[in-house]
């Protein structure tokens, strides 16, 4: 548990198709307040904000739609193919991002929340594993993850090992969190294996 605070802050990562959202599901329903890094990391790129004005200096205007707002597939096109790009994004995004993770931490303990989940997938890359008391990542194999993306993101394969080649491998997650659910088999047995995996964590910190 964190110092000078009472709230247990978990953070969910893991590889992309993996199954975080199932797994961030089923914390919600265990009494996690979520914090959802994906919804910061829009909200801080909005039309007007200091950080997509940060992005169009850098990476230009051809990543705004005609309205001003941010093309995010065309960012991700730029970025997910060259590594020195994101790490130029990231450079911009991570502390407008980091710096919120931290408001709604501190908000969510001055409301007296016990447990705290935050959802994110750059949980290590943006240095939010720092405000976290334990780390859960969700990995599955390639085969697996690839059929899941192009299901629901509707993208090429060349786009989805793009966006894996940026990413940790598997082992990375390993060896860097707490607990690691595996997600090969049926969405009933992710479930059970994250209720498993909530419930522990519950038991271990209750007071």
């Amino acid at each position: 548990m964190s110092e000078a605070r009472d709230t247990v802050v978990v953070g969910l990562t893991g590889q992309s198709g993996a199954g975080k959202t199932t797994v961030c599901q089923v914390f919600d329903n265990c009494g996690f307040a979520v914090i959802d890094a994906d919804k910061i990391a829009r909200s801080v790129m909005e039309k007007g904000s200091m950080c997509l004005e940060e992005a169009v200096e850098c990476f230009g205007e051809e990543i705004l739609n005609d309205d001003g707002t941010l093309n995010r597939q065309k960012l991700a096109d730029i970025v997910f193919s060259d590594k020195e790009k994101l790490e130029q994004l990231n450079a911009i995004s991570y502390p407008y991002i980091t710096s919120e993770i931290l408001n709604m931490i501190n908000r969510y303990a001055a409301e007296n929340k016990k447990y705290v989940l935050l959802d994110a997938p750059t949980l290590f890359e943006s240095r939010a594993d720092d405000f976290c008391d334990l780390i859960i990542s969700v990995t599955a194999s390639e085969k697996n993850r690839l059929d899941r993306i192009a299901r629901r993101d509707g993208i090429s394969e060349e786009q989805i090992r793009n966006r894996f080649s940026s990413q940790h491998t598997e082992e990375f997650f390993i060896n860097h969190s707490d607990f690691i659910i595996k997600n090969n088999k049926s969405a009933e047995i992710l479930k059970e294996k994250a209720k498993e995996v909530a419930d522990k964590i519950k038991e271990y910190y209750q007071c």
